[in-house]
């Protein structure tokens, strides 16, 4: 299937769109999917009509990340392939001038969870899982997700997500602030993230885009900066001596 083909895009009137993530079967990250991702969201962002942006998932996993048994064999060429993916596709996610509210009904896991970091508001279910799972797979983080992640994760957040490697319940993820609404029941998380993004799409777009911008300003000043020094082609890859034989133990 193409990138065109895994990504839906729903049209809910008053301006509102949900791009539907549909890869199957867990929604998991490869260049084209990404950088498809990025194209859609241009041109969502082209688009006057559309007033505000819902992430959703076909399946019950919102994303689980890279493919492990896929990523493992990955050359050289396929690292950096994924890493500008990953940066250029949370990148326009983060900096897109549009409010963008994601519908979280399960796992958001390492790569996946830039989706929901990216967004403006997070609705999520009882069935959410979020995790940075990165360090437990042999990699650290390409320097554009890095700036994501610190901009939008409280310190203490960071720390444990990013070093432990470890998921957290939707609870929690309220409690520590990476998820706004928790909805209970499961079956209602998009209604209610389409309910955020109507309530949303109310507020003066000039004005939304301009302060979105004036918050995350610094970060996105470093992601470019990181851009512009070779951050999408990292010259040795992403992988470490460490790398393949983690991904082997990850998938058991």
């Amino acid at each position: 299937m193409t990138a065109s083909q895994h990504l839906i895009r729903k049209d809910y009137g008053e301006g509102i769109v949900a791009i539907e993530l549909g890869r199957a079967p867990v929604n998991a990250l490869s260049p084209e999917f990404l950088m498809g991702f990025a194209a859609l969201l241009h041109e969502l962002e082209r688009d006057e009509t559309v007033r505000a942006v819902v992430l959703t998932s076909a399946f019950k996993v919102f994303s689980a990340g890279l493919d492990l048994k896929e990523a493992q064999d990955f050359d050289l060429g396929q690292q950096q392939a994924i890493v500008e993916a990953l940066n250029v596709g949370f990148f326009t996610l983060f900096a897109c001038p549009k409010p963008v509210v994601a519908a979280v009904a399960g796992p958001a896991i390492a790569g996946g969870l830039f989706f929901v970091l990216g967004s403006d508001i997070r609705v999520a279910g009882p069935r959410a899982r979020l995790g940075l799972a990165e360090v437990r797979v042999g990699v650290d983080f390409p320097a554009p997700t890095m700036e994501i992640a610190r901009a939008t994760l409280g310190p203490n957040t960071l720390r444990r997500l990013m070093q432990t490697g470890q998921p957290i319940d939707a609870k929690q993820a309220v409690a520590e602030g990476i998820v706004d609404v928790l909805e209970e029941d499961g079956g209602i998380v998009l209604d209610r993230a389409l309910a955020e993004a109507r309530a949303l799409a109310e507020i003066p777009s000039i004005a939304y885009a301009s302060v979105k911008r004036q918050i995350r300003a610094p970060a996105i000043a470093a992601i470019e900066a990181a851009i512009a020094a070779g951050a999408n082609a990292p010259e040795d890859g992403w992988y470490n001596a460490q790398s393949r034989d983690a991904m082997r133990r990850m998938i058991g």
